[in-house]
């Protein structure tokens, strides 16, 4: 072909019929550009104002003891958080991230699961430890600095808390691939938050959990902030929607009404069991507090939403329906009080009896062998902490 001919055929045509064609074109585009969003699906048992509504793909049927047993936990749950953020503030441990405001959507999704199912958490799941059955003051000594986690795994098939933003979803798919090659009826369920979505980790997790048909449940709870990054400014969907790029479903459930949680992981979790593959929960809830102790959210966002999801509160919601429904009274609420005294005094009893870390020790198996770097570091900083008691001294 000439260079004649090419530039003849790049010349635009002047056929009044392809003008209105490009017309038109544009008008549709300009079109779909202003047409909003269809708003996401949200999966509700329990209004805010604390009403119980049905769903036609997701029933629940509870006793009147096993709501109240979601009330207790979840009240627990919040007292134990408060205490150790407080524990924090008071220098006895290094760092603490907080679940406030995500109870339903941990509550919710722990009691939802069977004695053999497999869980694999963040840093931040209290809620779902509560109800694995760990003992929430193992919970604490990472965050003080005296061990590596504090608990067996394998005791209530609870994995060690993972700081690794996302990494753990590819554990959880591993070890689900496993348990189908087993030939085993346990499920497993991965905890991520709406940051680590973004995280290449999860991608591949999605995509071998969809090759393999892999019984996972992946559980993203997304708390709307990423530290200071809006879920806005991560993805142009609604995270539930990513699972059809991958092959596998995706729901979003109101993350702050623990009957909805609930309802949505069992199904998720039965599905996963009966060899339907993996599945994506998004519970939509709200972090009330910091990202961690050391951040600040009053930098990177305004009071009013706040107050905005406060009227959401999980606790409040459910209490509201169980007082609306004649299921709890003051007695009862009186000894969830009294307990949740008794356990938060433990708990600091319990902290403040651990031992210092061995400020040394992250020296420590950095290299089998030793280092000439890692030497001349543990050195400078053994320097750098005797400095102070020289100080002391003086």
């Amino acid at each position: 072909m000439t260079v004649e001919s090419t530039a003849a055929r790049s010349k635009p045509r002047r056929s009044g019929g392809t003008g209105k064609r490009a017309g038109a074109a544009k008008k549709k585009s300009a079109a779909a550009a202003t047409t909003k969003p269809q708003e996401p699906q949200l999966v509700q048992l329990l209004t805010p104002e604390g009403e119980r509504v049905e769903h036609p793909d997701y029933s629940l049927d509870l006793s009147a003891e096993e709501l109240r047993g979601l009330y207790r936990d979840m009240v627990l749950t919040r007292r134990f958080d408060g205490e150790a953020t407080a524990l924090q503030r008071q220098g006895e441990l290094g760092l603490w991230a907080s679940l406030l405001g995500q109870e339903a959507a941990q509550i919710g999704s722990g009691r939802a699961l069977q004695d053999d199912d497999y869980v694999f958490p963040t840093y931040r799941e209290h809620g779902v430890a509560w109800c694995r059955g760990v003992d929430p003051t193992n919970l604490l000594g990472m965050f003080r600095g005296v061990n590596n986690g504090g608990w067996d795994p394998n005791s209530n098939n609870f994995h060690l808390y993972t700081i690794v933003i996302g990494s753990q979803a590819l554990h959880a798919t591993g070890y689900a691939m496993g348990v189908a090659k087993d030939g085993s009826d346990a499920a497993v369920i991965a905890y991520f938050g709406d940051g680590a979505s973004s995280q290449g980790d999860v991608a591949e997790a999605f995509t071998f959990s969809a090759v393999y048909n892999a019984p996972v449940v992946f559980f993203c709870q997304n708390n709307q902030w990423a530290i200071s990054e809006p879920t806005e400014r991560q993805s142009r969907v609604p995270i539930y929607q990513r699972a059809a790029g991958f092959g596998f479903p995706g729901v979003r459930v109101d993350g702050n009404d623990v009957l909805a949680v609930l309802a949505v992981t069992r199904a998720a979790m039965e599905r996963a069991r009966s060899g339907q593959g993996p599945m994506l929960v998004e519970a939509f809830t709200y972090r009330m507090g910091a990202h961690t102790t050391s951040d600040d959210p009053s930098r990177y966002r305004g009071s009013e939403e706040e107050e905005a999801w406060a009227a959401k509160d999980p606790i409040t919601r459910l209490r509201t329906y169980l007082e609306n429904e004649k299921m709890i009274d003051a007695t009862f609420l009186a000894a969830v009080d009294e307990e949740s005294d008794a356990m938060a005094r433990r708990v600091r009893e319990v902290v403040r009896a651990m031992p210092d870390p061995d400020t040394m020790a992250i020296f420590e198996n950095v290299y089998a062998d030793g280092h000439a770097l890692v030497d001349e570091e543990r050195a400078q900083f053994a320097d750098y902490l005797a400095s102070f008691a020289d100080e002391e001294v003086k």
